[in-house]
């Protein structure tokens, strides 16, 4: 079984930064995928940021391109999610995920991913 915990989440002004960790537990993390997606309160979880197995290809959700930065340390089994400038609607609940065996390449769904974490909460407010 595979667990993934999150942390680092917490209350914050606009314009103000926070770095999301996640530690996994299993050995197959260096061969997957791994993901960040984040859902608000009355909408639909949504993809923010994914990044390969090695670290060295990131993707990233338009809304937050240019301001989170996705990266992972293979050693620690762990990935880390920083966002600066945050915004209001950056608030929700954050969760990693752990992806299948997939090519990369191509836009990735939920479906695309097994194992979630239960989540950290961000709050900006303005």
């Amino acid at each position: 079984q595979v667990q993934l915990v999150e942390s680092g989440g917490g209350s914050v002004q606009a314009g103000g930064s926070l770095r999301l960790s996640c530690a996994a537990s299993a050995s197959t993390f260096s061969s997957r995928p791994m993901g960040w997606f984040r859902q608000a309160p009355g909408k639909a979880r949504e993809l923010v940021a994914s990044i390969d197995q090695y670290g060295g290809s990131t993707t990233y959700a338009d809304s937050v391109r240019g301001r989170f930065t996705f990266s992972r340390d293979n050693a620690k089994n762990t990935v880390y999610m920083r966002m600066n400038s945050l915004r209001p609607e950056d608030t929700a609940m954050y969760y990693c995920a752990r992806g299948r065996t997939l090519p990369w390449g191509r836009p990735l769904s939920e479906a695309d991913f097994d194992y979630w974490g239960q989540g950290t909460q961000v709050t900006v407010s303005s």
